[in-house]
């Protein structure tokens, strides 16, 4: 196989640059333009089901997402390299030098719990640039997506208790890395070990000290002081490195030494053994020792259900550092999101491949919350429906988007809430970025809306999700399987197109026993 000539590029660049894409979204803009296919389309991303035990997902990336489709061209270098593939046209090479996102984007907030079959967001543009964005747009919305739902159960396991973020040496690239930590503290997490991220996403830092360090002096005691003196404003020890308890001991005594310096230790740091045990056995050293303000940090393979099962066993323990099985969401990998064309040129389009059938047309998803202020059930109709009937006394939520997440609050009862908004119009956000901390608020209150059936970390029992009348009738034959919300399709005919919307007749069945193409 004969390759162009390869361009030297810095690694941080790679995430902006306009080729971060899939062959086949430049083989088709080629075939589009070629043809004079320049009409609106829409396309949705969706996440067709879940990995087994989880019952939900966080939707987050959102705002990266719109950042880079904001920022995003060609450079001159990139385009000549393209040109030089031989495999298009000089006219599309053309055509792409003044090329930039123009379309727009409806979406839900980021920190948002979604279900299966229910749309994150919405890109509506030429059908050429909406093509074009599909698999960056698809990889910045699975990785934060994945993580912060990763993050989301380490955060309900954790019943209170402070998380921090540990994974990035594990994490799969610097971006992989970049990505864990913003969207963990998205999810509630509060703080990162990340350096980079604390400066480019302002999160907080948190961290203590290496083994290495201990075992580079001659005495672990020297090493505490060492480490003591030089960062007086946050000592944390390890104390694992030989004997959790001596460690502990040994803590002590250069607190006491340092306190003589004005110098408060904060925290030790436990890494193996059995936590929960050794976690017990180290408050009561250090409480006898009159340092109950000290405060005990896990870490070592941690993930939700070794929280959880930390929590069961009252390990006093203050704070969880999770790290391997967060960055990489190591029990489930990857989410089936996919991102599908729902409508062109004003007609609704639907796949109905086996097992990967698709809802067609524009969307929106409407929310409703019981008394208690839980999520009730949600309905996914067509974007221009009028709102869903509502109960005597109650209303649904339809005017402009709020703000920044977190402004709007659920409402009990019956009145029914839409989750997506538009975001971005021309090519242009619609309002400035919301501060990770209003994005934060707002995940918080949709973990505090989870259901009691989904706040466990096992078998989850699924949110009601239901299609409006309306969107039954644009889909016929296709149903959302109600323990996994994936859409399939229930008697397809594929010698017969579907129905014009409007059309109610019933769509063709085979007889038992015919024969069918």
């Amino acid at each position: 196989m004969n390759a162009p000539d390869t361009l030297t590029r810095p690694v941080s660049d790679a995430a902006q640059s306009a080729l971060l894409a899939d062959l086949y979204q430049f083989t088709m803009l080629q075939a589009y333009h070629a043809a004079g296919m320049h009409g609106q389309a829409s396309f949705e991303l969706f996440c067709r089901r879940l990995p087994s035990r989880r019952g939900f997902l966080m939707a987050a990336g959102l705002e990266p997402a719109l950042e880079w489709l904001e920022a995003l061209h060609f450079q001159s270098h990139e385009l000549d390299w393209l040109g030089g593939t031989g495999r298009f046209t000089p006219d599309l090479i053309a055509m792409l030098r003044d090329w930039r996102f123009t379309g727009e984007v409806c979406a839900v907030p980021e920190g948002t719990i979604l279900f299966p079959g229910e749309p994150l967001l919405r890109v509506t543009a030429s059908i050429g640039e909406a093509q074009l964005v599909e698999s960056r747009v698809l990889n910045l919305i699975h990785a934060h997506s994945l993580i912060a739902t990763k993050a989301a159960r380490c955060v309900m396991a954790a019943g209170g208790v402070s998380l921090i973020e540990f994974g990035m040496r594990r994490a799969h690239g610097a971006d992989a890395a970049m990505i864990a930590a913003r969207a963990s503290v998205i999810a509630g997490f509060e703080a990162t070990a990340n350096v980079l991220a604390g400066m480019c996403d302002g999160l907080p830092l948190a961290g203590t000290m290496a083994h290495s360090f201990v075992l580079a002096h001659e005495a672990e005691a020297i090493a505490f002081e060492h480490f003591g003196h030089a960062n007086p404003g946050h000592t944390a020890f390890v104390i694992d490195t030989y004997d959790t308890e001596q460690g502990a001991h040994r803590a002590v005594a250069a607190a006491h030494e340092l306190a003589r310096h004005g110098i408060a230790l904060q925290a030790v740091r436990i890494d193996s053994g059995d936590l929960a045990r050794h976690s017990h056995r180290v408050r009561r050293i250090l409480d006898s020792a009159g340092l109950d303000q000290v405060k005990i940090l896990v870490s070592g393979d941690l993930d939700e259900w070794s929280v959880a099962a930390l929590r069961a066993a009252r390990a006093p323990i203050d704070a969880f550092c999770v790290g391997t099985a967060l960055s990489t969401s190591s029990d489930a990998p990857s989410l089936d999101l996919a991102y599908k064309l729902v409508e062109y040129e004003g007609r609704p389009c639907s796949k109905r491949s086996p097992g990967k059938a698709t809802l067609p047309g524009r969307k929106q998803v409407w929310r409703r919350y019981d008394a208690q202020g839980r999520i009730a059930s949600d309905l996914i109709a067509l974007a221009d429906e009028p709102a869903p009937a509502v109960s005597t006394g109650a209303s649904a939520l339809t005017g402009g988007p709020h703000a920044a997440p977190g402004a709007a609050t659920p409402l009990p009862g019956m009145a029914w809430q839409a989750l997506l908004w538009p975001v971005m119009r021309d090519g242009h956000r619609l309002r400035p970025a919301p501060s990770i901390e209003a994005i934060r608020r707002h995940a918080a209150m949709q973990l505090n809306a989870l259901p009691a059936g989904l706040r466990s970390l096992g078998a989850a029992h699924p949110v009601s999700v239901s299609l409006s009348p309306s969107l039954k009738q644009a889909a016929p034959g296709i149903k959302l399987n109600p323990k996994t919300g994936a859409a399939a399709d229930q008697h397809w005919n594929p010698s017969r197109p579907p129905p014009a919307p409007g059309d109610r007749r019933s769509p063709a069945r085979p007889r038992p026993g015919a024969q069918t193409r």
